[in-house]
């Protein structure tokens, strides 16, 4: 099973690994992608406008421009400890055993608008880059993204099932048929239900924890259910693909 999550646009600073070196990634078959991004945001930082424009920055983010200007110099930490925010606290991955984390490793990929997707373990660099951002002269990410990140993910996947936790406009960056996606509603008193981005981001926190943590081995919707259930999440299957968390 391979658990995609989305990615944060928070992220901790510094680690103790080697600058970047693409070559330590997975997913190789994204490494001249991946390149040609990390150059392009190096040299885009080093304009702090047109860096403030392209990456949709306040005044008060100019930290963010420095971490670019940066990336092949800066120090890594497993990405598992990079990325920060709502869905990751919920996660604790900080609380795992040396073994839980070895699973994580094994069963959790982070999408990503710079590398397209790593692994939990992959060691990457503090960095600023959102899906929906436009590089100058680059064009949409997805349009960079698209024509492999699909194959590159299904591959690492090895023929298992895929639960796709990424936000849509990571989904778009590299969409995976057949991928089991989870839709969180919070439920009114009027009976009605509606998407409330923290609840959304939280919940599938606790998804991907429970599927980090399982024994199990869900080959479909309906075991990734029966895993969420056992960890206390209300849920309701949709469809074959779909899996609906009640908040």
């Amino acid at each position: 099973m391979l658990v995609l999550l989305p990615p944060s646009e928070t992220k901790s600073d510094g680690g103790d690994g080697a600058p970047l070196d693409l070559g330590e990634l997975s997913m190789p078959q994204l490494t001249a992608t991946r390149e040609a991004l990390v150059q392009a945001l190096v040299d885009l930082a080093a304009d702090h406008e047109a860096s403030t424009v392209a990456l949709g920055l306040g005044p008060t983010q100019a930290d963010e421009i420095e971490r670019n200007a940066k990336l092949w110099v800066s120090p890594t930490r497993p990405a598992l400890a990079r990325y920060t925010g709502v869905l990751f606290d919920a996660l604790d991955a900080a609380a795992f055993t040396r073994a839980q984390r070895e699973k994580a490793y094994r069963r959790l990929a982070i999408g990503s608008a710079l590398f397209g997707a790593v692994r939990a373990g992959d060691p990457v660099p503090a960095y600023r880059l959102s899906g929906g951002s436009k590089l100058p002269g680059f064009g949409t990410l997805a349009s960079w993204w698209r024509p492999e990140l699909s194959d590159a993910l299904s591959t690492e996947a090895a023929g298992e099932l895929v639960v796709d936790l990424r936000s849509g406009v990571y989904q778009q960056l590299g969409p995976v048929p057949g991928a089991v996606t989870a839709t969180v509603l919070t439920e009114q008193r009027d009976g009605s239900r509606k998407v409330v981005s923290h609840f959304n981001k939280h919940h599938k926190g606790l998804l991907a924890r429970a599927l980090v943590l399982t024994r199990a081995e869900p080959a479909d919707v309906d075991g990734v259910a029966r895993v969420a259930a056992r960890a206390g999440l209300r849920v309701e299957t949709a469809s074959a693909t779909e899996l609906v968390i009640l908040t």
